[in-house]
């Protein structure tokens, strides 16, 4: 595994893109990038210490997909400048830990909708490479209450793909839901697929986002299965370029209840029991 440092980094980045289209301020502090783009008059951060985790497992496969990201999300900047939004464009639900921010840099509030303790949804237009979260600011543009966006969100959800692969470690099954359309955790919300996969687990079922392109359900029939969990979700939490929460959830009758809840009152019930 190769390592570089985050000055090397901003270095490589500064090759890759064009200087000339952006203004690279590096924040040594915080260990994030600023990108302004000098024609559209917009920027973005990027967090470096997950672009680094990636870059030390894949090299220039890490970094490409980082520079096309960045690319992508100033043509959909440059096109929102132009055309304005299109009400057309799918809405889709995203999730993101309860930390990240809850409005936009000009300050205008998000939409979201609370889903758990670890968790938050927010709602994104697509704009087919990337996509823009929704604020207040644009609900007039769109022509759209909250309420239409939340149910075109649940719509939208339920039409994406749910094809996973399977893995089984001392006797314990998992499957990973990774299609990588950045809707990989918002899978979390279609009821219908959760549903399905309780009635075929054996065991305890659990779900896990630890970042934005996994969803994680697993079968865990022993004890051990819960340790194999804790590591596998911590791992994707720490290389994900957009991470959720290290953090998994027993599914049971439609709710979603965090891990170390359900483990201490199972501890209280045995005690009292004996």
């Amino acid at each position: 595994m190769k390592q570089i440092t985050s000055e090397q980094l901003v270095s490589l980045l500064k090759r890759q893109l064009n200087e000339q289209k952006f203004d690279f301020e590096f924040d040594k502090k915080h260990d994030k990038l600023r990108l302004n783009h000098k024609k559209i008059g917009k920027g973005m951060d990027l967090s470096l210490p997950g672009i680094l985790a990636k870059y030390s497992e894949k090299q220039e496969v890490a970094l490409n997909e980082v520079v096309y990201t960045i690319e992508q999300t100033f043509i959909a900047m440059g096109q929102e400048m132009e055309q304005g939004f299109q009400t057309a464009t799918q809405i889709f639900p995203v999730i993101r830990a309860t930390s990240y921010p809850q409005a936009s840099k000009e300050g205008h509030a998000f939409i979201t909708t609370e889903h758990t303790a670890e968790t938050r949804v927010f709602y994104a237009l697509d704009l087919g490479k990337t996509y823009r979260f929704i604020d207040e600011s644009m609900l007039e543009a769109l022509q759209l209450t909250v309420e239409q966006i939340r149910e075109m969100a649940r719509f939208s959800v339920k039409q994406l793909p749910t094809v996973y692969k399977k893995d089984e470690v001392a006797g314990n099954v998992f499957y990973f839901v990774n299609a990588n359309d950045g809707y990989d955790a918002s899978r979390i919300l279609n009821e219908g697929f959760l549903k399905d996969m309780r009635a075929q687990i054996e065991g305890d079922m659990t779900v896990s986002v630890p970042h934005q392109d996994v969803l994680i359900l697993g079968d865990i029939r022993n004890e051990t299965g819960y340790d194999v969990l804790a590591q596998m979700t911590m791992h994707f939490f720490t290389v994900g370029t957009v991470p959720i929460t290290s953090l998994s959830f027993i599914y049971e009758e439609g709710e979603l209840e965090p891990i170390f809840i359900l483990a201490k009152n199972r501890v209280k019930k045995e005690q009292e029991e004996q």
